[in-house]
């Protein structure tokens, strides 16, 4: 049986060795081991599901649910999010021809990257930060939990990614204010409450090989140097959310990436400042995690529904 399985991992790593930088497979079995690697490799080989979220602020979900069974649109549930469909067919261009669609009542999100608001608990009347908010996935979901209660901020140094975020807020009906800045450079002055900071990456969780062989971006540009860079960016947005997050309340940090370098080693950086609120979510059971090296953190194994994505709650303490 060891044998059997020896064998089929080799074959496997062989036919992914051309797509997958080598480097990079040597880091995974380092962090994770050989049988949990090749269920991370099997995961970036499987095309993934279309998924996406209801916009609560604009439609109800009985009334999308009846929208796809017209449609005769197949679709799953998932039990952490009332909000969320995975579809068992449909394509996302078909999606973006419904009508629900172009009004903004849904938004097509993976669901790993729902999962990061909704672990925030973010709360109407709140001060709440979106340190890297284009294109407004999580930030018109921020606004959906808070019934546009919240007074939100929604921080993107690029100009050209600003303006989809911006039209991505109106087409949701989500109210935010969007600052043009590198969210590096915010002045202490500010406080928050609550902090979201879905830090640039690796995006070593959404490598994804499609059976046509059309090598995904990532994959093709990925290199330790990328890395290298990520890990910087991280640590230093991470260190300005903790200057600018209230002493008491609390923030997420997270990454499309499964790297402990971009995940874990990052947070350990300014431990002696914060304490790790363990993730209770309704439903995690179910998810398809990854073990990570920190207790109460969460990891998901990339497969034909998830991107791989990392996600800790943090407290600050001093």
């Amino acid at each position: 049986m060891e044998g059997e399985k020896l064998k089929r991992r080799k074959v496997l790593v062989s036919k992914m060795n051309a797509k997958i930088p080598e480097f990079l497979i040597e880091m995974l079995e380092k962090q994770y081991g050989e049988e949990m690697t090749t269920a991370i490799l099997q995961g970036y080989q499987v095309k993934r599901r279309t998924t996406f979220r209801v916009n609560t602020l604009k439609a109800k979900i009985e009334e999308i649910i009846e929208i796809l069974e017209q449609n005769n649109i197949e679709y799953e549930t998932v039990e952490w999010s009332k909000e969320a469909f995975i579809l068992k067919k449909a394509t996302e261009n078909e999606i973006r021809n419904l009508e629900i669609y172009k009004q903004g009542k849904i938004y097509l999100q993976s669901l790993s990257s729902m999962l990061p608001p909704i672990i925030l608990q973010p709360k109407e009347e709140k001060d709440i930060l979106d340190m890297a908010a284009a294109p407004g996935g999580k930030t018109t979901q921020i606004a959906s939990i808070t019934n546009n209660r919240a007074n939100i901020t929604a921080c993107e140094m690029n100009k050209i990614r600003a303006e989809r975020l911006k039209y991505n807020l109106e087409k949701q009906a989500a109210k935010a204010y969007v600052m043009v800045q590198d969210a590096r450079k915010i002045d202490n002055f500010f406080s928050f409450d609550q902090i979201l900071l879905d830090a640039p990456c690796s995006g070593s969780g959404t490598i994804n090989i499609q059976n046509n062989d059309q090598d995904n971006k990532i994959a093709k540009n990925f290199t330790i140097k990328l890395i290298q860079k990520s890990v910087e960016t991280q640590t230093a947005l991470l260190k300005k959310a903790i200057n600018l997050l209230k002493v008491g309340e609390e923030m997420v940090y997270s990454t499309c990436s499964i790297l402990a370098e971009e995940n874990e080693e990052i947070l350990q950086k300014i431990r002696k400042q914060i304490e790790i609120v363990p993730i209770n979510l309704r439903g995690m059971e179910k998810l398809p995690l990854l073990p990570t090296k920190i207790k109460g953190t969460l990891c998901i194994l990339p497969n034909e529904q998830y991107e791989g994505f990392f996600v800790a709650k943090i407290k600050k303490v001093s």
